[in-house]
C-alpha cells in the first residue's frame, strides 16, 4: 500500500478526532472569500439606499439582521419607499423569499446526521442565502458529517455579523460616499449571483434554464410588464426541466 493510500484514512481520522471550536473556526475563515467580498461590496450600496429611503441606523441593521437576504430587503425598502400597505409588504417581501427554500431543501440534508435537532436545523436555515449556500455546498464534502451543522454556524453567522458591521459603519459615511459608487457596488449583487449559480449547478438542466430566462426575460417585459420575472422563471425553469427528462431517456435508451 503507497503512503499516498496511508494517508487518506489517517487524514480522515484526524479530521474526526477535531473539536466543535475548531470546525466552528473553519467556518468563520470560509466565509473570508471573494464570494463574502462581493457580499459585503453590496451591502455598501444597500446601506446607501436604506439612508435614502429614510430608515434610521437601528432599523437598517435589524433589519439586515433579521431578513438577512439582501434581495427581501431591497424589496421591502422599496415597498416602503411607494407607501404601501403592511399587508402587502410583507406579502412582497415573503414571496421574495420562497425562492431560498429549494437551497434549503438541498443544504439541509447535507447537514443531518440521526442525532442533529430539528431546531439546529431551523435556526441554521436563517443563514442560508445565494453566497452562504454557495460556500457550504462547496466545502461541506471535506467536513465530517457531525460537523458540519458547526461548520455552517460558523460560516452563516459570521457572514451575518460582519455585514450588519459593515451597514453600521457605511451608513454613519454614507454621506461621504458618491452615488454612483454606492449604486455600481450595488449592482455587484446580481453580477456575483449569476456566476455563482452557473458554477455551483450539478446538471446541464441548470445552466438550460438560465440561458432560457436571460434570453426570455426582455420579451417577458415587453408583454407581461410586472409579472416578467415569474413568467420567464417558469417557462425557462419548465423547458429545462422537459429538455433535462428528454436526455435522461435518452442516456437510457442508448
Amino acid at each position: 500500500m503507497s503512503d499516498n493510500a496511508k494517508s487518506e484514512p489517517q487524514r480522515a481520522e484526524h479530521q474526526q478526532g477535531e473539536g466543535r471550536a475548531y470546525w466552528y473556526l473553519r467556518g468563520v475563515l470560509r466565509s473570508f472569500s471573494v464570494p463574502g467580498l462581493v457580499l459585503t461590496s453590496a451591502f455598501i450600496g444597500f446601506a446607501s439606499l436604506a439612508r435614502d429611503a429614510g430608515l434610521s441606523l437601528v432599523q437598517t441593521v435589524f433589519m439586515t439582521g433579521m431578513i438577512w437576504a439582501l434581495p427581501a430587503k431591497v424589496v421591502l425598502v422599496g415597498a416602503i419607499l411607494a407607501g404601501s400597505s403592511l399587508p402587502a409588504t410583507a406579502l412582497a417581501v415573503a414571496l421574495s423569499s420562497v425562492r431560498l427554500a429549494p437551497m434549503v431543501v438541498a443544504l439541509m440534508p447535507e447537514m443531518r446526521t440521526p442525532r442533529t435537532r430539528p431546531w439546529v436545523l431551523y435556526l441554521l436555515s436563517h443563514f442560508v442565502a445565494i453566497t452562504s449556500w454557495v460556500l457550504a455546498m462547496e466545502s461541506l464534502r471535506s467536513v465530517p458529517r457531525e460537523m458540519r451543522t458547526t461548520y455552517y454556524a460558523g460560516l452563516g453567522s459570521t457572514l451575518v455579523l460582519a455585514n450588519m458591521i459593515v451597514v453600521a459603519l457605511v451608513f454613519l459615511l454614507a454621506s461621504h460616499l458618491p452615488p454612483q459608487v454606492s449604486a455600481a457596488l450595488f449592482f455587484l449583487t446580481p453580477i456575483y449571483f449569476l456566476t455563482s449559480l452557473w458554477g455551483s449547478a450539478r446538471e446541464r438542466a441548470g445552466h438550460v434554464a438560465m440561458i432560457l430566462g436571460l434570453a426570455s426575460g426582455p420579451l417577458f417585459r415587453l408583454l407581461m410588464p410586472g409579472f416578467e420575472l415569474l413568467a420567464a422563471g417558469l417557462i425557462a425553469g419548465g423547458a429545462a426541466y422537459a429538455w433535462h427528462r428528454a436526455q435522461r431517456r435518452k442516456e437510457v435508451v442508448g
